[in-house]
């Protein structure tokens, strides 16, 4: 079992740093409204990872992989939902809010974040960020399996792998929270945040765009 969560480990170190829809929402939310906020992102993906864990457990993500509507379905979910974030970053970039302001510099003393309406509405973005990507649940799906020992029951070895996943994680959204923190004064000027906005969202756009080039 230790050199399965070893192999596993170095796996999921790759997956994790390789750049994806959530690293560029923890970054971005870290951008628009603090450190705090950009932690919340992280955890909503987190517990993304968490029901896909689950679903590969109880083999529902079997069916993303063996199912082509079922695929076709997530996948429609995921790059309308990639392009929403995409057009509603843009269409921010166009209005200038004076607000803004003063949150960016509260944002950039790390006491942004809002109160608990405002946390879960960041770690719901996070959340469903994660959860609309079908190819989460396929190398999934396709990956932990091969790291569950026959003799381990599947459930708490698979949520192990989640939780290992996870941590990576956890380390790897930190050190983009705090680097995106460190450079928070000079983003948070108006017009570099509209091109921060800008860029954000024709990357959300084009992660849209790839995935829904991509067949099942």
């Amino acid at each position: 079992m230790l050199a399965s969560l070893l192999a596993f480990t170095v796996v999921a170190l790759i997956l994790t740093v390789s750049p994806g829809p959530d690293t560029v929402i923890v970054l971005r939310t870290t951008v628009s409204s603090g450190r705090r906020a950009g932690f919340l992102a992280g955890l909503g993906v987190n517990l993304g990872c968490y029901a896909w864990g689950v679903a590969t457990a109880l083999g529902l993500t079997a069916l993303l992989a063996a199912s082509d509507v079922a695929y076709t379905a997530v996948r429609i979910a995921g790059v309308a939902y990639l392009v929403w974030l995409g057009v509603r970053a843009l269409w921010n970039a166009r209005r200038a809010v004076p607000a803004e302001a003063a949150e960016a510099t509260e944002a950039a003393n790390g006491t942004g974040g809002g109160p608990p309406a405002r946390a879960l509405a960041i770690m719901r973005t996070g959340f469903v960020t994660n959860l609309v990507n079908p190819k989460v649940g396929v190398i999934y799906m396709t990956l932990l399996p091969q790291f569950v020992p026959a003799d381990v029951p599947v459930l708490p070895a698979t949520l192990l792998l989640v939780t290992i996943h996870n941590l990576l994680g956890a380390a790897w959204f930190a050190i983009v929270v705090l680097a995106a923190s460190l450079m928070r004064r000079g983003l948070s000027r108006p017009v570099v945040r509209r091109r921060m906005e800008q860029l954000t969202g024709l990357v959300f756009i084009g992660f849209g765009i790839r995935l829904a080039a991509e067949s099942g």
